[in-house]
């Protein structure tokens, strides 16, 4: 898919800068996403997806693994870390799992049962093979179909934002409960003042 220049130029205003290469790719490989599990032509929802990648990415609009190292992975996602019992209940339950299953991708794609459920959706191994929520194409499918289903907290795109409701500060609930929510819906405001309301 060829990048959408008013997603670009969105993109554009908040770097306060021209888009890089690489830019242009996370792009491309959101909106490629989009056709396939968008589920719905609503631009306001592509612009709150945008703003999700641009915050979560630190506006590079490239998959990321999470930030902090191994020692604070293990802190807080190993079953030897600060909450055993949530990493068993995730799925970490081998030494290792807290570095293994840490964050990646468009969203902090995180926990062994997290990169199960994402791979059985899209048909692949990403248990045996975390590191592939790093690739933009495989990112991107996480990002849009997370969002549109309800992946991450159960929370969908359809929630916040269908028909006359458009709540931007709640829709972060999508993804992380309130961290940030009216950061990203400013972001998803400025993207939807350039993409309007179909996508």
């Amino acid at each position: 898919m060829v990048v959408n220049g008013s997603v670009v130029s969105g993109l554009e205003a908040l770097l306060k800068r021209k888009a890089t290469p690489a830019h242009r790719a996370g792009l491309d490989a959101i909106l490629g996403a989009w056709g396939t599990f968008g589920g719905s032509h609503d631009g306001r929802r592509l612009a709150y997806v945008l703003a999700t990648a641009y915050h979560e990415t630190a506006g590079t609009m490239q998959p990321v693994a999470e930030y902090g190292s191994d020692a604070y992975k293990r802190t807080l996602y190993d079953i030897a870390g600060r909450d055993p019992a949530r990493a068993r209940l995730m799925g970490n339950t081998q030494p290792g799992d807290g570095v293994r299953y840490a964050g990646r991708g468009f969203v902090q794609l995180t926990w062994k049962n997290n990169y199960a459920l994402a791979g059985r959706k899209l048909g692949l191994d990403l248990v045996a093979r975390p590191d592939d929520a790093l690739k933009p194409d495989i990112a991107a499918r996480i990002l849009m179909a997370g969002m549109a289903e309800g992946w991450f907290t159960g929370k969908t795109l359809a929630t916040y934002i269908d028909g006359g409701t458009c709540d931007w500060k709640g829709a972060r609930r999508i993804v992380n409960g309130t961290d940030k929510a009216d950061l990203i819906a400013g972001y998803a405001r400025r993207f939807h003042a350039v993409i309007g309301d179909v996508a």
